[in-house]
């Protein structure tokens, strides 16, 4: 009798676990089998190996964080030093961006300057990231009239265009490498308070949520155990394509003069001191845009892989 009642047990629970996608195959292991571990390195091999794009998008991806933390891999010289007899040199193989009115090596500026405009655009995502996904959690778990406040509070936001508000801020704050990027991250708060928002209402109506709340969990477990780590992925997602725009912003704001201050080699500040000098020397602003346009297409590209491509997967 008590061998029956644990075969229909095992056999309930095993087709509980088939319908959420939890049964695992007969001679599996264990979660940390290393073999398992070997197929999903493979996957995500072949997954890249089919998409040159989105391969290439993640080199140069990076390259930009390698010149961010160790630009000596790159270049030895130095980006603050010029040499005036060389000054408005044309790309070669001993200066791969030319020179510029001063005779500084362009390739070396753009390179260290990667670590400005990385650092900034990291600070911009990070502050977006928090106070964003704070307001949205807030607003979609507790609900009634603080959903009403804090939205309410968003759509203001959302109704100044992101950059007169990064204006705005950056004015009010003063100029800086660090400054711009909080400026830049808190005009992006409204649309990642709106995802997330978005996200905790659809999975705090979920079955096992009910559930967990059923059988006594507290509201805190519910929120850690449950509700976060499901309404966390598009969230993320939309960090990687936001990494893409704030590089926009910050080099936008930097190219009008609110950045570090000269000489500091920050991607925008690269622009605005070429534009003087396209008629005799247009490398001055098209290498440093390059550089800012390739890095945020690749990054749009790995955005759109996560979100579509790979969770398609």
């Amino acid at each position: 009798m008590s061998q029956s009642l644990a075969k229909d047990v095992d056999g309930v629970a095993g087709r509980a676990e088939a319908s959420l996608g939890l049964a695992r195959p007969v001679g599996a292991g264990s979660p940390a089998d290393p073999g398992r571990r070997r197929t999903d390195v493979r996957e995500v091999l072949r997954f890249l190996l089919r998409r040159p794009g989105l391969l290439l998008s993640a080199v140069v991806v990076v390259l930009v964080v390698l010149a961010s933390f160790w630009p000596d891999l790159f270049t030895s010289q130095d980006p603050l030093k010029g040499v005036p007899s060389e000054n408005f040199r044309d790309p070669s193989g001993s200066h791969w961006f030319g020179t510029d009115e001063l005779g500084r090596d362009v390739f070396s500026r753009v390179v260290h300057g990667a670590q400005l405009s990385l650092e900034a655009t990291i600070i911009a995502v990070l502050v977006a990231f928090v106070v964003g996904g704070l307001l949205g959690v807030v607003a979609g778990f507790v609900g009634r009239w603080v959903d009403d406040v804090l939205m309410r509070f968003v759509d203001v936001l959302l109704s100044i265009p992101a950059l007169f508000l990064s204006l705005a801020l950056v004015t009010a704050l003063g100029y800086g490498t660090v400054k711009v990027a909080v400026a830049v991250g808190i005009a992006s708060v409204a649309s990642f308070a709106r995802v997330a928002r978005a996200e905790v209402l659809r999975v705090r109506q979920a079955v096992f949520v009910e559930a967990s709340r059923a059988s006594g969990a507290r509201w805190y477990s519910v929120l850690g155990r449950h509700v976060l780590p499901n309404a966390a992925g598009p969230v993320i997602v939309l960090a990687t394509l936001d990494f893409g725009a704030s590089i926009l912003a910050v080099s936008a704001l930097s190219f009008l003069g609110y950045g570090a201050p000269p000489p500091a080699p920050e991607w925008g500040t690269l622009i605005s001191d070429g534009r003087n000098y396209l008629a005799n020397a247009w490398w001055l602003t098209a290498l440093p845009g390059l550089a800012i346009a390739a890095t945020v297409l690749a990054t749009n590209r790995i955005a759109r892989a996560l979100d579509g491509e790979w969770s398609r997967r």
